[in-house]
């Protein structure tokens, strides 16, 4: 299915060819002019590719002639990342000034003549090779479409909790697993709740509505939740049921600290956790039909003592889970009926009270909804694909399309999810493939998804006055409006999110042979893969991989040094390398080898002490991240000639902060420090404009910041920096901060709001403020801050009132108020003395254990 990926692979080729660094790197070479047959042939071949994309799944010939393709391409991909390679190593040896041993030593790797000869070859080879399928393209009757002109229509989003309006013809259904929660029959036996249904009815939606339902909430102090799938080890299971736990854990671990523990000490710390609290468990989507794995389990939980009436919630597809795990009647979902299916579909489809206007459009719409079977998933999926779209042709086009007719099996993709892929841009297509190298129920982070797809070159260019992040986190949004991604949490300038099961198998689907997740330690490699992920951390029967390769993401606790040296040495044209979480004490000189890789990360390796200076040759790299290095004793020398690095996230052991090299990094846009314990200072005497987040976290030593030294930024987060003052200069200005997002958690030196966040009036849009203990209160020009949209406050006790003009913020449409009692009281909804200060504001999440009563 990976051809289906060649039209915006082919768009993004043609755009690389034309780009000034390769213009420049052809005419140096001599190899302008065939540079430019080559552009017009790719034209050529692009023409029908949309067609062909359609029609092979009929002929044989078509889909091995699309293969072809795809192999020109990625060969040739490779050797036109090599020109833009050359031009930044030529743009480092042009202002490094003197020719020092280092430069001198810099330099040696290329032989000019030598390179001119070789890539001259290797261009005409790929003329010819392009010219060869272009010709056979004539064989197979295709039509000619120059431009994919299938475009996303977005509608506006709400916050992420479950909407109740969302969930349409299961009230029946939650009521009656709501009384089964709380009915309390006297039995310390587990009680345990299966809802059983097939994939896309809406089982873990109802779970979700369940649970947050006002007598549950009261019922159950305690909540966890736990996402099983297809992995029900006993260990596995205890770490996510601590993790969902900690929470509540009166004398907290830090969670990374769990993956140390044996099974023994899990399950004897859960107990602490959970002993006399009376607790719901929900374990989502689980298939494992072990009874002796789940007998294990239980007898941990029900174990627990004084947690009489605790009761445990399971959503599964299959009924032999949910006999051996139920001690109740199953609660079986269905379709839904014709009636509330059609009102899912509605809702999605349309704008609110839209659907009159097209009564054509709905005759069809009703068809298409009796194709869905009642599934909510596909019900929304199909209508969020067709929302906008007044076109007669585009509905007919769904009602119509074959892939309703396809023998579909028991657990196969829906037709409806299919359907609403093969609609999306061709541009959508690899980034959405990029999923299947990450496990189910993964929890994702826009910044790591993004920065993937920048780095693997799937994203268009950015337009005027856009970074490439923006094209990200626009197609994101764009994936979001068509129902492919939930339980989404947007946190302003961040956000997370996760896919449903079923939206996962088709990333797999759709991106088999090319991507690969290898689950078990003896499974085959694909040939021809290009972009693989290691889950088990059982690296030594694999004694090869693919010399194509772009992409590799170790496993937890990776430490093969054979592995890891065979891999660098055989895989030149890699993009991204994961190590994170690995148990490398070092990384081999020879990694300056990978001179296309893109994305370097070490986060969490604890273990890591030193890195290589030949890092600093990696003149393509846009990201190195090496947050939670703990003893990382220094950063390599010669950071200022990572001269592409957009990303860069650090921690060091140092003291003294290499100013002079970072301030060389002029496309720095986001800079992470944290875990530095002994740095006392950053930014001294440069400045960074293109700057655009920066998060301080964990800097114990750190007094203060140099605004004035990133004068563009737009995100600041700060976290728990003990010596942080806020207290600046009078005689400092501040009055065109451009600031839109501000989080700040864990400052105790912080008691007034900071004035100088008078300057951002005109921009900020969310505001973030948590564990701040000695805050005291909030300014009244809070209320000046016309562009506010969100406001969060947890944990702040201090803090008794809220500025009295915060109606005047028109923009406002969101606040959360938690762990403040007094402040929960005053602006409780509807029964706070206060709470018509705030009921205009669209949504107003009040969180106080005192007023759940």
């Amino acid at each position: 299915m990976a051809e289906s990926l060649l039209f915006g692979l082919a768009e993004s080729f043609i755009a690389k060819i034309a780009s000034r660094a390769v213009q420049e790197a052809s005419l140096a070479l001599g190899v302008y002019d065939d540079l430019r047959d080559i552009k017009n042939t790719v034209s050529l071949i692009k023409a029908v590719l949309l067609d062909a994309e359609q029609k092979q799944r009929q002929n044989h010939q078509l889909r091995e002639w699309l293969r072809q393709i795809k192999r020109v391409f990625n060969d040739a991909e490779d050797i036109i990342d090599d020109f833009e390679c050359e031009v930044l190593r030529k743009h480092v040896v042009n202002t490094s000034g003197s020719f020092t041993r280092k430069v001198c030593r810099y330099c040696s790797s290329s032989n000019p003549i030598v390179y001119r000869i070789k890539m001259a070859h290797q261009i005409k080879d790929i003329k010819e090779r392009f010219n060869k399928v272009a010709v056979e393209r004539l064989n197979f009757g295709l039509q000619i479409n120059e431009s994919d002109n299938r475009i996303v229509q977005t509608r506006e989003m709400t916050h992420s909790h479950v909407n109740e309006s969302d969930v349409i013809g299961r009230e029946h259904d939650k009521q009656k697993i709501t009384d089964l929660l709380l009915q309390d029959g006297g039995d310390k036996n587990l009680s345990v709740i299966p809802i059983v249904g097939i994939g896309g009815l809406g089982k873990t939606t109802l779970a979700k509505c369940v649970c947050n339902d006002k007598s549950v909430v009261q019922s159950f102090p305690l909540k966890m939740w736990v996402c099983v799938s297809d992995d029900f080890e006993l260990k596995h299971v205890l770490l996510k049921l601590l993790y969902s736990a900690s929470a509540f854990d009166p004398s907290p671990i830090h969670q990374e600290n769990f993956r140390n523990f044996d099974v023994d000490q899990l399950q004897n710390h859960l107990r602490n956790i959970l002993a006399g609290q009376k607790f719901l468990l929900i374990l989502d989507d689980v298939w494992n039909e072990d009874r002796f794995k789940w007998e294990e389990l239980k007898d941990i939980i029900q174990g627990v003592t004084g947690a009489e009436g605790s009761k445990v919630l399971v959503t599964t597809r299959s009924h032999t889970v949910a006999n051996m795990m139920g001690t109740s009647s199953s609660i079986i979902l269905q379709g839904l009926s014709r009636v509330d299916s059609q009102s899912v579909f509605v809702k999605w489809a349309f704008k609110e009270g839209e659907v009159k206007q097209y009564p054509e459009l709905m005759e069809i719409g009703k068809e298409v909804v009796q194709k869905c079977g009642g599934l909510p998933l596909a019900l929304r999926t199909l209508g969020s694909s067709l929302f906008l779209k007044f076109d007669i042709e585009d509905w007919k086009f769904v009602r119509d399309n074959e892939i309703w007719n396809l023998p579909q099996k028991d657990g196969d993709i829906l037709p409806a999810i299919k359907l609403s892929y093969d609609q999306l841009p061709s541009y959508f297509k690899p980034c959405f493939a990029c999923f299947s190298l990450f496990e189910k129920d993964f929890q994702y982070i826009n910044l790591d998804v993004t920065e993937l797809w920048a780095a693997l070159g799937f994203l268009p260019s950015p337009k005027k006055g856009q970074t490439i992040d923006d094209v990200g986190n626009q197609l994101l949004h764009d994936l979001r409006s068509r129902s492919f991604l939930q339980d989404y949490i947007d946190h302003g300038n961040a956000c997370e999110f996760k896919l449903h099961d079923l939206v996962h198998d088709l990333a797999l689907y759709v991106a088999k042979d090319e991507f690969q997740l290898v689950k078990l330690h003896n499974e085959n490699i694909f040939e021809n893969v290009l972009h693989l992920s290691f889950i088990k951390n059982d690296l030594l029967g694999q004694t090869s991989v693919p010399t194509r390769l772009r992409t590799i993401f170790f496993p937890i606790g990776a430490n093969n040094e054979a592995f890891l040296y065979t891999l660098l040495s055989r895989c030149k044209f890699l993009r991204v390398l994961q190590l994170n979480n690995s148990a490398y004490v070092s990384l081999p000189h020879s990694i300056c080898k990978l001179k296309h890789l893109r994305c370097l990360n070490l986060g969490g390796n604890r273990e890591l002490k030193s890195l290589p200076n030949s890092v600093c040759k990696l003149q393509n790299l846009h990201t190195l991240n090496l947050t939670g290095c703990t003893n990382l004793q220094t950063l390599p020398n010669g950071i200022g000639n990572l001269i592409s690095l957009r990303q860069f996230y650090i921690t060091t052991m140092q003291s003294k902060f290499p100013d002079k090299e970072i301030a060389k990094l002029t496309s720095l846009e986001i800079i992470s420090v944290s875990y530095c314990d002994y740095l006392e200072s950053l930014f001294e005497g440069i400045q960074l404009p293109n700057l655009k987040l920066l998060n301080v976290a964990y800097c114990g030593n750190l007094k203060s910041l140099p605004f004035h030294a990133i004068p563009n930024l737009e995100s600041f987060f700060i976290c728990n920096c003990n010596k942080m003052k806020f207290l600046l200069d009078h005689d400092s200005d501040f009055s065109n901060l451009k600031l839109k997002f501000l989080s700040l958690k864990s400052l105790p030196e912080l008691v007034s709001f900071p004035q100088w966040l008078q300057g951002c009036v005109t921009t900020l849009q969310s505001l973030v403020l948590q564990d701040c203990e000695n805050l005291e209160e909030l300014p009244e020009w809070l209320s000046t801050l016309i562009c506010l949209k969100t406001i969060s406050i947890d944990n702040c006790p201090k803090l008794v009132s809220l500025p009295d003009d915060l109606h005047q913020l028109k923009n406002l449409e969101y606040l959360k108020i938690e762990g403040c009692d007094e402040l929960c009281k005053r602006y409780h909804p509807k029964v706070g003395k206060d709470w018509h200060k705030i009921s205009h504001i669209k949504q107003v999440i009040i969180k106080s254990p005192e007023l759940e009563d």
